[in-house]
């Protein structure tokens, strides 16, 4: 597209285990560039930084180094966000990457630097089903179960900077399968894409790769085995958002991620296990993410441009400026 000689934009990077999209945004929300790169980790943690750096420079010269504001890049694993420090990253090898002052360094522009669930989280919030809300919990349910606390419109990630473990509340400490963490019975043990598809594989003794999707429609075909998984996964998930409305009283819950293009084979039985816990207050809204895969460099781009000193309640673009954006 031509850019025009008055126009901003941001870039906004979103950062994966092995790929990184990145794009180039205005105030309005009109994608104007987008593209798609590997990491690079196989050569290591510092290729991934060198990755990082060359991209949002590259991303900055096509759209005009002097048309640039700021750039927001979201990264995995666990990350101050306040001193933009990708405090350990094992997918990408980093240990205490100080991510802020590198990229802010190499491009000369305000940074902004976030976890990739969070900062999907506050786009949820801004541009997709949690819009409006100020009060909400955004899952992802993949590999892992990542989530995003949001109370009065701001973020909560408790004192050290890692409330919102969702995944690894623990509902069956002595009996349950072992999660990635070390603990036993933890919900992203029990109920996690991955472990819906491992669980049946194990039972129906079978080698072959197959998707919590698949496990759901199996489940729906009237496959016993597959309805047993499914069955105990949507308990655990249940259970743990039961304990999180009864304690928090969210107004929405706003569900992404692999397991969720179920669509309502898991939302269906998810409120009725609601309905059965919950005791003390109304059942909270139960809602698909709608941004998709576009949910972190949209939110790294937001980041973006309150770095560059736009204030958050100007950022509420409409779904028209975005929605044929798609990386």
């Amino acid at each position: 597209m031509s850019i025009e000689a008055s126009e901003q934009f941001v870039v906004g990077i979103d950062v994966g285990g092995t790929g990184l999209k990145g794009a180039v945004v205005t105030l309005q929300g009109h994608v104007h560039l987008q593209e798609h790169r590997p990491t690079h980790r196989e050569r290591g943690p510092k290729a991934v930084i060198e990755s990082i750096l060359n991209f949002a420079s590259d991303l900055i010269k096509q759209a005009g180094n002097e048309h640039v504001a700021a750039a927001g890049v979201a990264i995995p694993g666990l990350v101050d966000e306040e001193a933009g420090i990708a405090l350990k990253s094992v997918n990408l090898g980093w240990q205490d990457v100080p991510l802020h002052k590198l990229l802010e360094e190499h491009l000369g522009l305000p940074v902004a630097i976030g976890h990739d669930v969070r900062t999907a989280g506050f786009a949820e919030g801004l541009l997709g089903a949690a819009r409006g809300s100020e009060n909400y919990l955004f899952l992802t349910l993949g590999t892992g179960i990542g989530a995003v606390m949001v109370l009065r419109g701001a973020t909560y990630v408790g004192v050290n900077g890692v409330g919102g473990e969702f995944g690894h509340i623990m509902l069956r400490p002595h009996d349950g399968p072992l999660c990635a963490c070390g603990a036993r019975g933890c919900i992203e043990a029990l109920a996690s894409a991955s472990a819906v598809a491992q669980r049946y594989r194990t039972l129906a003794q079978i080698t072959e790769e197959i998707g919590a999707r698949d496990v759901a429609e199996l489940a729906n075909a009237g496959n016993s085995i597959a309805r047993q998984v499914w069955d105990d996964a949507i308990e655990a998930l249940g259970l743990g958002l039961a304990n999180y409305v009864t304690l928090l009283d969210p107004e929405r819950v706003v569900i992404g991620g692999g397991m969720a293009d179920a669509g309502q084979m898991l939302f269906e039985p998810l409120k009725e296990q609601l309905s059965k816990f919950v005791r003390f207050q109304p059942v909270p809204a139960l809602l698909a993410a709608q941004l998709g895969n576009n949910a972190g460099y949209l939110g790294a781009t937001l980041k973006a441009w309150v770095a560059a000193g736009i204030p958050q309640t100007e950022l509420s673009w409409s779904q028209e400026a975005f929605s044929t954006a798609e990386l």
